[in-house]
């Protein structure tokens, strides 16, 4: 019985890639530096897993910034727009100019569309296709890395992401073709690695075809199967595992076990329910494998070994030990580094510590499972399956879970607390009446830049060597500078800056019960980009006001409105490791009762603009679609919770991040959110189609700068975007922002975009007025 893992955290255990990527970008550190410190955190990788008694051990999982741009060079699918750049730049260069836009000597270029890998809350940088699109080995990466490995002492198995999966991430730049039919011309460039890799005698390779938990069509589902078979006669001595993963085969099983493949990976946290089906179906060769993900890769609770040892069992009763992998339920880059850093008994208690498992704590448990299931049991692994069995004993007889006032609360909602006193356009008028904003009124998303200064105040701060005073002193003149700024740019509606914030997450759970955090938790969120989620452990409430001194302060200083700012429940569920104890539903509308004081205490102290962010709606949809209507309902329910306690006058925004709304705009619209900012300058506006065609009633900030690029767009770029957004929306339904936060950003950037972005928007008004007159 082998030990198999997907995919280890590729940011080292103290952020070193963050750090290094960071300096290379603002020219502090060289390009060789920086691979070093690629090739230091692939090595520790390797040795951890080999150390813990990994058998089957990823190569090509570590990515400088995401997985699948470095498919996209590794193939030569470069968009035309960068190869002027490319002619005069290092393929390190252009890999990070795909990513992050780049601005330098002359040359000028944008980011590539990035939006969310899945249902979580990793980003990918989305491939582009053309109909006439080629296919080359433009990047050895996968071959480098696996004879890296093996220089190391370390026999790796190469993970790449599969063929169609790979298409059906991308995008046509084209009409009339689907991208599915560029198959053929793939191919032969995966063919070209395969034999590199059989060349070097790998033994295995991971294929991840995470489509397959997807409702899929019946031409991609030929694809697969053409895809494979091909692969399959070319390359009968390699073993292919096909890795599937957050959520079953479903329609898709039949196909799926008629692949020619050695081994398929099952995520049997998020769908148990499958491997009866396959081991009853009689459709598994009896030549093929399965690895068993049992360890949740997604979420940080210790496993419970006794429920992993019966699955195990199930199916080596029916295939045999040989035929049977542990594993993770997918990569774990979706989880934290290492558990044993965490030494902060205030952040984190022992009691809660003992329930949770980080990446390498995960290792652990899928060795560990494998010696307890081939009875090939030492002391050590007697003694973590006692302290595992404690463990769960302990958790599930915790008081601290438990908070009957907040469980009587959620029981009493009627659907009166859902909804807003009257419709769209009668409030409409009244926060006309109230607000009294421009035509195209312009606002940013809520914080501005946080720089080393302001964070070293709030580490200062928290470890005592800052009193309360001093530390707010800081951030009131920090808040008052922006907002200054912010007049003086000529913006309508302001924000404080949120300056005294650590994360739109973790901010609010640090001051509600029921969380818990961590120090080092980190999870990359895209390229350098790391957050660190709270840890829901029990039931949550508010306890008192979270944002009300900070936005009464910053509304006190200005004449302007000035918007609250929260973070919705649906996001703060999603961004957090959420307790596996009982139904997310509950949880949520736990969460969306406290953020519902919070709108109602804003409002009295004379907030007329509130602004519930909620980037995560969509990536919290089920991956099927006969699952979504369950989902929505109560998602939807739990925001209108949240904004539903306050007046008509008063306006409630919401926020979302890189998402396809076609196929969700009527529970969008359902929202009832007086005012939507959505991210669309990467796509060129081509968001806002599913807007126009549903005749989207309320209003939408469609963003016309893309904050995740360094790079400052002209007032003109922001115009041309603004009239594709005018030739499909009303005028007087919009508003004009950025594309999302900008705390990631440098001042000096962001005071020019801004600049640039008010004066595209006076030059909207404009036009609009001598269009009215002719």
């Amino acid at each position: 019985m082998k030990t198999n893992n997907l995919g280890y955290p590729r940011i080292g255990s103290n952020r070193e890639l963050k750090k290094a990527s960071e300096l290379y970008w603002s020219g502090k550190i060289t390009a060789e530096q920086l691979l070093a410190t690629g090739k230091n955190i692939r090595k520790e990788n390797w040795a951890l897993q080999y150390n813990g008694g990994i058998d089957l051990i990823p190569s090509n999982d570590f990515s400088f910034y995401d997985q699948v741009l470095d498919l996209s060079l590794t193939l030569g699918v470069i968009p035309e727009q960068y190869s002027a750049f490319a002619k005069e730049n290092s393929v390190l260069d252009l890999y990070f100019a795909m990513a992050r836009g780049a601005q330098k000597e002359g040359q000028d270029v944008v980011a590539m569309e990035m939006t969310k890998w899945f249902d979580t809350n990793y980003h990918y940088i989305v491939p582009e296709f053309t109909k006439d699109q080629g296919f080359s080995l433009f990047s050895e990466k996968i071959i480098d890395e696996y004879k890296e490995a093996k220089a190391a002492g370390f026999q790796t198995k190469p993970v790449i992401i599969g063929p169609v999966s790979y298409l059906l991430l991308g995008k046509e730049k084209q009409e009339g073709f689907h991208r599915i039919e560029l198959i053929n011309k793939l191919l032969p460039v995966y063919f070209n690695i395969l034999q590199k890799l059989q060349d070097e005698k790998v033994e295995y390779v991971q294929f991840d075809e995470p489509f397959l938990a997807l409702n899929l069509t019946d031409i991609e589902r030929a694809a697969l199967v053409y895809t494979y078979t091909k692969i399959n006669e070319k390359f009968p001595n390699i073993k292919i595992i096909l890795a599937n993963y957050f959520d079953c085969f479903g329609e898709n099983l039949a196909t799926a076990l008629s692949l020619p493949v050695h081994t398929f990976h099952l995520d049997l946290v998020r769908c148990s329910l499958q491997l009866d089906d396959i081991l009853e179906s009689n459709l598994l060769s009896k030549n093929t494998s399965l690895s068993l993900g049992v360890i949740d890769g997604r979420n940080i609770w210790k496993n419970d070994f006794k429920k992993s040892l019966a699955l195990i069992q199930k199916a080596t009763d029916v295939l045999g030990s040989d035929r049977v992998f542990i594993a993770p339920s997918c990569s774990l880059i979706h989880s934290p580094c290492d558990l044993e850093l965490e030494t902060n008994e205030e952040t984190l208690t022992p009691e809660i510590k003992q329930w949770l498992a980080f990446a390498k704590q995960k290792i652990e448990e899928v060795v560990v499972l494998r010696n307890l299931a081939s009875n090939e049991i030492t002391e050590s692994d007697q003694a973590h399956f006692e302290e595992n069995t404690i463990a769960n004993s302990n958790r599930k007889k915790a008081t601290i879970i438990h908070n009957a006032e907040v469980k009587n609360r959620v029981a009493s909602i009627v659907d009166e607390d859902s909804r807003r006193e009257n419709s769209f356009s009668v409030r409409r008028k009244l926060q006309i009446d109230a607000l009294k904003l421009p035509l195209f009124p312009t606002t940013t998303i809520g914080s501005f830049p946080q720089t080393a200064e302001v964070r070293s105040w709030r580490a200062k701060f928290k470890k005592g060597e800052l009193s309360q005073s001093d530390y707010d002193t800081l951030i009131k003149k920090e808040t008052e500078e922006t907002i200054r700024f912010q007049e003086e740019s000529g913006i309508d509606v302001l924000v404080h800056g949120e300056f005294e914030r650590n994360d739109m997450v973790e901010y609010f759970g640090e001051q509600l019960d029921g969380f818990a955090f961590t120090k080092n938790g980190w999870v990359q969120s895209y390229g350098s980009r790391c957050v660190k989620p709270p840890v829901i452990y029990g039931d949550v409430s508010r306890p008192k006001p979270m944002t009300v001194k900070w936005a009464e302060f910053a509304q006190s200083l200005t004449p302007k409105w000035v918007k609250g700012m929260l973070t919705g429940p649906v996001t703060i569920l999603q961004w957090s490791f959420v307790r596996n104890d009982q139904p997310r539903s509950e949880t949520c509308t736990q969460i969306a009762l406290a953020i519902r004081d919070e709108v109602v205490d804003l409002e009295k102290a004379g907030i007329k603009i509130i602004q519930i962010d909620e980037p995560a709606i969509r990536e919290g949809l089920p991956l099927r679609k006969e699952e979504w209507a369950t989902y929505l309902d109560w998602a939807i329910k739990a925001f209108r919770i949240s904004a539903s306690g306050v007046s008509d006058d008063t306006q409630i925004h919401t926020h979302m991040c890189y998402s396809e709304f076609n196929d969700i705009i009527q529970n969008i619209a359902d929202m009832d959110a007086d005012v939507i900012t959505i991210e669309c300058s990467r796509s060129q506006m081509e968001l806002l189609d599913a807007f126009a065609d549903f005749k989207y009633p309320n209003e939408i900030g469609p963003g016309v700068y893309d904050i995740h690029s360094p790079r400052v767009p002209s007032s003109q770029e922001m115009v041309d975007l603004l009239e594709k957004a005018a030739a499909v929306i009303p005028v007087d339904q919009l508003w004009v922002n950025p594309d999302c936060g900008l705390k990631t950003r440098h001042w000096d950037e962001t005071k020019k975009a801004l600049i640039e972005m008010v004066t595209a928007a006076k030059q909207m008004r404009i036009a609009v007025s001598n269009t009215a007159t002719i």
